[in-house]
């Protein structure tokens, strides 16, 4: 029922990870940054997982006025979008930032442009692609349930530990979500803790990701961590369907 992020591995290269995942897993979400990054499919090509991709979003801005960086942002972006076509992979996104706060309308226009090229994109290739509210990082995007028209249309990545630290959880959890992230944290740092190592309600995020029919990702920063809160969330959901 529950997938796993390979954050937990990302200081190990991607095929180690992937054999790791294995006895606890079928479905990963492939961070596709860093030592996981993707020049192709076939380092997943040897593997019966389910995927999904985490496109890279280290230096990647789809709402940068600066056009050039815009443009290769989004090229980016496609690139993860063909390597998920050719292993049948959604794909989440981040959704991009301002530099200044007087910038902010010019950036929407941005994000948009840049979405409706991602969702050409996207239906050429027959990639699902949803986008993740941020954490509380100062002049993103999605940080809150207030931009979520922006994305009007396109599925919500729900990262609930993200939403905690924004202090809106409870309002995203009521926002239909299609994907999510599950890690928590005490509403301070974004320390992708094990579940019930911070201060997040599961029981309500379960409710939710039920509801959902998704499957969840955890996200957790070890592997140990990871282990432990599938365990813990096994039985916050049990207890919640006898309910």
């Amino acid at each position: 029922m529950f997938g796993v992020s390979t954050y937990c591995l990302h200081h190990e290269p991607l095929s180690l990870a992937l054999e790791r995942l294995a006895p606890i897993t079928d479905c990963v979400e492939v961070m596709d940054d860093g030592l996981h990054y993707l020049e192709s499919a076939e380092p997943l090509e040897s593997y019966s997982y389910r995927y999904f991709i985490h496109a890279p979003s280290r230096g990647v801005n789809i709402a940068s006025l600066l056009d050039p960086i815009r443009r290769a942002s989004v090229e980016v972006l496609t690139q993860s979008f063909a390597v998920a076509a050719e292993v049948g992979a959604d794909v989440v996104i981040h959704p991009g930032y301002y530099a200044w706060s007087a910038e902010r309308e010019q950036a929407v226009k941005r994000f948009r442009q840049s979405l409706s090229e991602l969702t050409g994109a996207a239906e050429d290739l027959s990639v699902t692609f949803f986008v993740e509210n941020m954490g509380n990082w100062e002049y993103f995007f999605l940080r809150s349930c207030d931009d979520l028209p922006l994305i009007d249309g396109i599925g919500l990545a729900l990262d609930v530990g993200h939403a905690n630290l924004n202090g809106c959880l409870d309002c995203f959890l009521a926002h239909p979500a299609a994907h999510f992230h599950l890690h928590d944290n005490d509403g301070t740092e974004d320390t992708h803790s094990p579940v019930g190592d911070g201060k997040i309600d599961f029981s309500a995020v379960m409710k939710a990701v039920r509801r959902s029919g998704a499957t969840p990702i955890v996200e957790v920063e070890t592997f140990d961590g990871v282990t432990a809160s599938i365990s813990a969330l096994a039985a916050i959901d049990a207890a919640g369907r006898s309910e």
